[in-house]
């Protein structure tokens, strides 16, 4: 009722397992998924992986209990757009999903510390060799990136248009191979590009 009193929201359907979600994705008309983490018969992070890999997938915006939830930071490397708390208030709930509908991640800087701070010890590590396509404006953009900045914040930090880098990220994303930002943010954490203290 909240999502569907908003100007161009709709709710086109309801999903009460994992498994009815991605067959209700695999119909078509969904453009932002809006999805629990727990679900019953496939969880939110299956869901969402198998959602990922539709040709043309809508995004996926994960809610989560982080105290409780060990499967977010899954969820974000199966392909969400971002994750947000399940008790974020109404105004914030509805720019994420329009935040993920036009292309944006939704990871905000004081949630990614503490979920990466969480998970950090978990990783796998890979390899800096990762990013050697990168330009050095790329690796900052990058950088800035992981730290949870919007293209408009880098934009400021870099003295760029934000044009330009929107262009830097896309080109970002490429050479790394990865889906969106969320991902791309992932794996300089993993890599050690980017640190607790960067």
């Amino acid at each position: 009722m909240v999502l569907d009193a908003q100007d161009e929201l709709e709710v086109v359907d309801e999903a009460s397992d994992g498994l009815a979600a991605v067959d209700r994705v695999k119909a078509g008309g969904v453009d932002v998924v809006v999805m629990d983490v727990r679900m019953p018969r496939l969880d939110g992070v299956g869901a969402t992986e198998r959602i990922a890999a539709l040709p043309e997938p809508p995004k996926t915006l994960l809610l989560t209990t982080f105290d409780l939830d060990e499967y977010a930071f899954a969820g974000l490397k199966a392909g969400a757009a971002g994750f947000l708390l399940k008790d974020v208030p109404t105004a914030e709930l509805v720019s994420a999903i329009r935040a993920v509908h036009s292309g944006d991640a939704v990871v905000a800087p004081s949630t990614t510390r503490r979920l990466l701070d969480r998970f950090l010890p978990h990783l796998t590590e890979q390899k800096t060799e990762t990013f050697t396509e990168l330009t050095a404006r790329e690796r900052e953009v990058l950088v800035l990136l992981a730290r949870g900045l919007s293209n408009a914040e880098i934009s400021e930090a870099l003295f760029l248009s934000e044009g330009t880098v929107k262009t830097h990220v896309s080109r970002v994303l490429t050479k790394l191979g990865v889906r969106d930002r969320v991902q791309a943010v992932v794996l300089a954490y993993q890599s050690g590009l980017v640190g607790r203290t960067t």
